[in-house]
């Protein structure tokens, strides 16, 4: 038996003892296994196993997904952020389901769906269909890279292939999905970033980084200076009695389809007055109240930092922000809306019960 054999039958064994206990563990439906998978991408399996739940007690199948509206997918999946899976979830639902097709579970089908790249199709297939596919996540990565002391940065392209390689090594003869869960499992478990379990390692014989002292330095991966963009968001939170003025947004970030009160953007931290004028020239009202700061934060995202502050808005401009389209929604219809979390904390906490 060679090692790689050895390798790979050894973190299944070990698999059989310490995985762990999740929900789409007790199946092999592929819309099921598709759900999990989406959800844990950018997700840590602690906040994600709540949200697959709750997504599953709501749309239990394909069927009752396609059937469903962004704005239902959203809310489930508020505050998970990245909402473009959500929407590309709900666009695969309705083309399958319109073609009157079941959620597919071969490699060669899974890829051509949208928002489904290497790593989803190979998990899905080899779970659902056991496919012959290897799984790359950051965990086995990590694994990898120390078993074999690889030195190319994982998140180097070139470096791609030589992963990808030594993952298919490492494949067993049969079980591909027991084995491709097993090895995520072993990484996020056992061979963890920092502190790794080496004293109790089932393969601790077999790794070169280990033999070399050189752990720490495994993964290696370049750091990329992010250019985080500053953004100054305004909200206005217009109270009409047991309603307030809410908009969707339509353009396409990171919170498409999502619902927000009426926003005032600007290039810079602004004082009442000045944004007493914007609102007056975006909207073209004549005389509004001066706009009362109600809260400030800072909101970060991967990509961006946003300054956003909540202004209260009174007076005669609720009369305007009736007739502009906006929706009037009663307060007690607020819960039904998916919103970006910085609104819905902000909803929370300052809506007039």
């Amino acid at each position: 038996m060679n090692f790689k054999k050895k390798i790979s039958e050894s973190i299944i064994s070990w698999y059989h003892i310490n995985k762990r206990d999740l929900p789409w563990r007790k199946t092999k439906n592929s819309y099921k296994i598709w759900v999990s998978e989406i959800v844990l991408q950018q997700t840590k399996i602690s906040q994600g196993i709540n949200y697959y739940n709750e997504f599953i007690s709501k749309f239990p199948n394909l069927e009752s997904l396609a059937k469903s509206s962004d704005s239902e997918i959203l809310k489930v999946w508020q505050g998970l952020g990245y909402y473009n899976r959500a929407l590309n979830m709900l666009k695969n639902a309705k083309i399958l389901y319109n073609e009157k097709k079941k959620f597919p579970k071969s490699y060669d089908k899974l890829i051509k769906l949208k928002g489904i790249g290497e790593y989803t199709a190979s998990a899905i297939s080899s779970i659902c269909n056991n496919e012959k596919k290897a799984v790359l996540d950051g965990n086995v990565y990590r694994v990898l890279s120390r078993v074999f002391n690889i030195s190319k940065p994982i998140n180097k392209l070139s470096s791609q292939k030589i992963f990808k390689q030594k993952a298919e090594e490492l494949l067993p003869e049969n079980n591909f999905g027991d084995y491709n869960q097993a090895i995520m499992d072993f990484g996020s478990i056992q061979c963890k970033p920092m502190n790794p379990k080496c004293n109790i390692c089932v393969i601790v014989k077999y790794c070169k980084s280990y033999e070399l002292q050189n752990i720490r330095s495994r993964p290696r991966k370049i750091k990329n200076q992010k250019k985080i963009k500053l953004r100054h968001l305004n909200y206005l939170f217009i109270c009409d009695k047991n309603y307030i003025y809410l908009q969707k947004r339509k353009n396409f970030d990171i919170w498409k389809n999502l619902y927000e009160l009426p926003l005032i953007e600007t290039n810079e931290t602004i004082e009442n007055e000045l944004l007493k004028l914007s609102i007056q020239n975006k909207f073209k009202i004549k005389k509004i109240n001066s706009p009362l700061l109600s809260k400030k934060i800072i909101h970060k995202l991967s990509h961006q930092k946003l300054n956003i502050c909540f202004w209260k808005l009174e007076g005669k401009a609720m009369n305007f922000f009736y007739n502009k389209n906006f929706i009037r929604a009663h307060k007690s219809e607020i819960i039904k809306y998916p919103f970006p979390k910085p609104i819905s904390k902000y909803l929370n906490e300052h809506l007039i019960k």
